[in-house]
Protein backbone atom coordinates (compact mmCIF):
# COMPACT_ATOMS: atom_id res chain seq x y z
CA UNK A 1 0.00 0.00 0.00
CA UNK A 2 1.32 3.67 -1.14
CA UNK A 3 2.26 5.70 1.63
CA UNK A 4 0.43 9.28 2.32
CA UNK A 5 3.88 10.73 1.21
CA UNK A 6 3.91 8.44 -2.08
CA UNK A 7 0.87 10.07 -2.76
CA UNK A 8 1.27 13.57 -2.14
CA UNK A 9 4.95 13.16 -4.80
CA UNK A 10 2.95 11.49 -7.28
CA UNK A 11 -0.14 13.80 -7.30
CA UNK A 12 2.62 16.91 -6.69
CA UNK A 13 3.70 15.36 -10.08
CA UNK A 14 0.59 15.24 -12.13
CA UNK A 15 0.35 18.86 -11.08
CA UNK A 16 3.89 19.88 -12.49
CA UNK A 17 3.34 17.39 -15.77
CA UNK A 18 -0.62 19.34 -16.33
CA UNK A 19 1.49 22.60 -15.94
CA UNK A 20 4.13 22.60 -17.84
CA UNK A 21 2.00 21.05 -20.82
CA UNK A 22 -0.21 23.93 -20.81
CA UNK A 23 2.60 26.65 -20.77
CA UNK A 24 2.05 27.82 -17.18
CA UNK A 25 4.97 28.51 -14.75
CA UNK A 26 6.22 26.23 -12.52
CA UNK A 27 4.65 26.46 -8.91
CA UNK A 28 1.33 28.09 -10.14
CA UNK A 29 -1.35 25.67 -9.17
CA UNK A 30 -1.29 24.63 -5.05
CA UNK A 31 -2.44 21.15 -3.76
CA UNK A 32 -5.18 21.47 -1.59
CA UNK A 33 -5.41 17.67 0.65
CA UNK A 34 -9.06 17.20 1.19
CA UNK A 35 -8.57 15.45 4.70
CA UNK A 36 -12.44 15.43 5.52
CA UNK A 37 -13.46 12.55 7.17
CA UNK A 38 -9.67 11.60 7.79
CA UNK A 39 -7.79 10.83 10.75
CA UNK A 40 -5.32 13.03 12.38
CA UNK A 41 -2.49 10.79 11.59
CA UNK A 42 -3.33 10.75 8.03
CA UNK A 43 -3.19 14.46 8.42
CA UNK A 44 0.46 14.44 10.35
CA UNK A 45 1.93 12.31 8.39
CA UNK A 46 0.44 14.50 4.98
CA UNK A 47 2.29 17.51 7.19
CA UNK A 48 5.27 15.51 8.15
CA UNK A 49 5.28 14.68 3.73
CA UNK A 50 5.07 18.65 3.35
CA UNK A 51 1.79 19.11 2.51
CA UNK A 52 0.29 22.39 4.91
CA UNK A 53 -3.09 23.46 2.90
CA UNK A 54 -5.63 21.00 4.08
CA UNK A 55 -9.48 21.36 3.31
CA UNK A 56 -12.31 20.54 5.53
CA UNK A 57 -16.09 19.97 4.67
CA UNK A 58 -17.86 19.46 8.31
CA UNK A 59 -17.61 22.49 10.94
CA UNK A 60 -17.40 19.86 14.10
CA UNK A 61 -14.63 17.88 12.38
CA UNK A 62 -12.75 20.47 11.39
CA UNK A 63 -12.87 22.44 14.15
CA UNK A 64 -11.49 19.80 16.18
CA UNK A 65 -8.31 19.05 13.67
CA UNK A 66 -7.33 22.54 13.71
CA UNK A 67 -7.59 22.54 17.58
CA UNK A 68 -5.46 19.73 17.88
CA UNK A 69 -3.11 20.95 15.55
CA UNK A 70 -2.74 24.07 17.43
CA UNK A 71 -1.54 22.35 19.89
CA UNK A 72 0.59 19.88 18.64
CA UNK A 73 2.34 21.24 15.60
CA UNK A 74 2.36 24.82 16.97
CA UNK A 75 5.53 25.49 14.88
CA UNK A 76 3.95 24.57 11.85
CA UNK A 77 2.43 26.80 9.11
CA UNK A 78 -0.82 24.63 8.48
CA UNK A 79 -3.32 26.98 6.52
CA UNK A 80 -7.02 25.17 7.57
CA UNK A 81 -9.59 25.74 4.37
CA UNK A 82 -13.35 25.49 4.87
CA UNK A 83 -15.20 23.91 1.62
CA UNK A 84 -18.27 22.64 2.59
CA UNK A 85 -22.03 24.37 2.30
CA UNK A 86 -21.82 26.76 5.29
CA UNK A 87 -25.28 26.25 7.48
CA UNK A 88 -25.33 30.07 9.07
CA UNK A 89 -25.64 28.47 12.77
CA UNK A 90 -21.88 27.30 12.03
CA UNK A 91 -20.35 30.37 10.81
CA UNK A 92 -19.00 31.65 13.96
CA UNK A 93 -16.89 28.52 14.17
CA UNK A 94 -15.86 28.73 10.95
CA UNK A 95 -14.77 32.69 11.54
CA UNK A 96 -12.92 31.54 14.89
CA UNK A 97 -10.70 28.74 12.79
CA UNK A 98 -9.60 28.59 9.85
CA UNK A 99 -7.73 30.64 7.18
CA UNK A 100 -9.28 30.45 4.32
CA UNK A 101 -13.48 29.59 3.42
CA UNK A 102 -14.06 28.44 -0.26
CA UNK A 103 -17.94 28.32 -0.13
CA UNK A 104 -19.42 31.67 0.57
CA UNK A 105 -22.67 32.07 -1.90
CA UNK A 106 -24.68 34.59 0.08
CA UNK A 107 -23.86 37.69 1.44
CA UNK A 108 -25.94 37.09 4.49
CA UNK A 109 -23.14 34.13 5.62
CA UNK A 110 -20.05 36.42 3.78
CA UNK A 111 -21.78 39.18 6.37
CA UNK A 112 -21.56 36.89 9.46
CA UNK A 113 -17.95 35.50 9.29
CA UNK A 114 -17.33 39.08 9.03
CA UNK A 115 -19.09 39.68 11.83
CA UNK A 116 -17.43 36.76 14.02
CA UNK A 117 -13.98 36.92 12.78
CA UNK A 118 -11.97 37.12 15.67
CA UNK A 119 -9.80 40.63 16.14
CA UNK A 120 -6.75 38.97 16.88
CA UNK A 121 -6.57 37.04 13.43
CA UNK A 122 -5.80 38.49 10.02
CA UNK A 123 -8.39 38.64 8.06
CA UNK A 124 -10.47 35.43 6.58
CA UNK A 125 -9.49 34.41 3.31
CA UNK A 126 -12.79 34.49 0.84
CA UNK A 127 -13.53 32.53 -2.36
CA UNK A 128 -17.06 33.24 -3.72
CA UNK A 129 -18.64 29.68 -4.68
CA UNK A 130 -20.43 29.95 -8.24
CA UNK A 131 -23.09 27.72 -9.33
CA UNK A 132 -21.69 27.14 -12.95
CA UNK A 133 -23.79 24.41 -13.80
CA UNK A 134 -26.93 26.07 -13.05
CA UNK A 135 -27.83 22.46 -10.77
CA UNK A 136 -30.59 23.42 -7.99
CA UNK A 137 -28.97 20.76 -6.24
CA UNK A 138 -25.41 22.36 -6.08
CA UNK A 139 -24.61 24.63 -3.76
CA UNK A 140 -23.23 28.04 -4.96
CA UNK A 141 -24.48 31.52 -6.43
CA UNK A 142 -25.87 32.10 -9.53
CA UNK A 143 -23.27 33.11 -12.66
CA UNK A 144 -25.01 35.82 -13.30
CA UNK A 145 -25.02 37.45 -9.71
CA UNK A 146 -21.34 36.25 -8.72
CA UNK A 147 -19.83 39.15 -10.04
CA UNK A 148 -21.98 41.55 -7.71
CA UNK A 149 -21.78 39.44 -4.64
CA UNK A 150 -18.00 39.88 -4.82
CA UNK A 151 -18.13 43.21 -4.95
CA UNK A 152 -20.42 43.41 -1.71
CA UNK A 153 -18.39 41.17 -0.25
CA UNK A 154 -15.44 43.15 -0.71
CA UNK A 155 -16.87 45.82 1.63
CA UNK A 156 -17.15 44.06 4.44
CA UNK A 157 -14.40 44.33 7.13
CA UNK A 158 -11.99 41.35 8.49
CA UNK A 159 -12.26 39.56 5.19
CA UNK A 160 -10.50 39.45 2.08
CA UNK A 161 -12.00 38.60 -1.25
CA UNK A 162 -9.10 36.50 -2.87
CA UNK A 163 -11.05 34.66 -5.47
CA UNK A 164 -13.81 31.82 -6.63
CA UNK A 165 -14.60 28.15 -6.22
CA UNK A 166 -16.55 25.98 -8.44
CA UNK A 167 -17.92 22.37 -8.44
CA UNK A 168 -18.63 21.64 -12.11
CA UNK A 169 -21.21 19.04 -13.24
CA UNK A 170 -18.88 15.53 -13.58
CA UNK A 171 -17.64 15.16 -16.76
CA UNK A 172 -15.84 12.48 -18.31
CA UNK A 173 -14.95 14.13 -21.51
CA UNK A 174 -11.61 16.81 -21.72
CA UNK A 175 -13.16 19.03 -23.97
CA UNK A 176 -16.22 19.10 -21.76
CA UNK A 177 -14.30 19.38 -19.00
CA UNK A 178 -12.72 22.76 -20.05
CA UNK A 179 -16.19 24.01 -21.26
CA UNK A 180 -17.27 24.00 -18.10
CA UNK A 181 -14.37 25.54 -16.75
CA UNK A 182 -14.40 28.39 -19.23
CA UNK A 183 -16.73 30.50 -17.87
CA UNK A 184 -15.53 30.97 -14.31
CA UNK A 185 -12.09 31.38 -15.62
CA UNK A 186 -13.27 34.01 -17.70
CA UNK A 187 -14.36 35.52 -14.78
CA UNK A 188 -11.66 35.61 -12.69
CA UNK A 189 -9.45 36.87 -15.34
CA UNK A 190 -11.94 40.21 -14.83
CA UNK A 191 -12.05 40.33 -11.30
CA UNK A 192 -8.42 40.02 -11.32
CA UNK A 193 -8.39 42.75 -13.09
CA UNK A 194 -10.51 44.85 -10.72
CA UNK A 195 -9.24 43.62 -6.75
CA UNK A 196 -5.49 43.86 -6.47
CA UNK A 197 -6.61 40.55 -3.64
CA UNK A 198 -7.91 38.36 -6.16
CA UNK A 199 -5.94 35.57 -7.13
CA UNK A 200 -7.43 32.15 -6.51
CA UNK A 201 -9.59 29.82 -8.80
CA UNK A 202 -10.20 27.07 -6.77
CA UNK A 203 -11.15 24.13 -9.64
CA UNK A 204 -10.52 21.12 -10.16
CA UNK A 205 -10.42 17.46 -8.64
CA UNK A 206 -9.10 14.29 -9.09
CA UNK A 207 -11.17 13.55 -12.15
CA UNK A 208 -10.67 16.62 -13.90
CA UNK A 209 -7.38 18.12 -12.42
CA UNK A 210 -5.75 19.01 -15.74
CA UNK A 211 -8.48 20.79 -17.85
CA UNK A 212 -8.83 22.76 -14.88
CA UNK A 213 -4.78 24.02 -14.56
CA UNK A 214 -5.24 23.94 -18.73
CA UNK A 215 -8.28 26.56 -17.59
CA UNK A 216 -6.27 28.68 -15.30
CA UNK A 217 -6.85 27.15 -12.02
CA UNK A 218 -4.50 28.35 -9.05
CA UNK A 219 -6.15 25.60 -6.60
CA UNK A 220 -7.09 21.88 -7.02
CA UNK A 221 -8.70 19.96 -4.38
CA UNK A 222 -7.43 16.58 -4.11
CA UNK A 223 -8.50 13.73 -1.50
CA UNK A 224 -8.80 10.43 -2.72
CA UNK A 225 -5.50 10.78 -4.41
CA UNK A 226 -3.83 11.86 -1.56
CA UNK A 227 -5.20 10.14 1.49
CA UNK A 228 -6.65 6.85 0.23
CA UNK A 229 -10.66 5.91 -0.11
CA UNK A 230 -12.69 8.31 1.72
CA UNK A 231 -13.86 6.72 5.01
CA UNK A 232 -18.14 7.11 6.27
CA UNK A 233 -18.17 9.98 9.05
Amino acid sequence: MCSIKKNIEQVMEHIDRATQKCGRPEGSVQLLAVSKTKPIEAIAEALAAGQHAFGENYVQEGVEKVQHFAQHAAHSALEWHFIGPIQSNKTRQIAEHFDWVHSVDRLKVAKRLSEQRPAHLPALNVLVQVNTSGEMSKSGVAFEEAEALVEAIAQLPNLTVRGLMSIPQPETDYAQQCAAFAPLADMFSALKAKYESVDTLSMGMSGDMEAAIASGSTMVRIGTAVFGAREKR
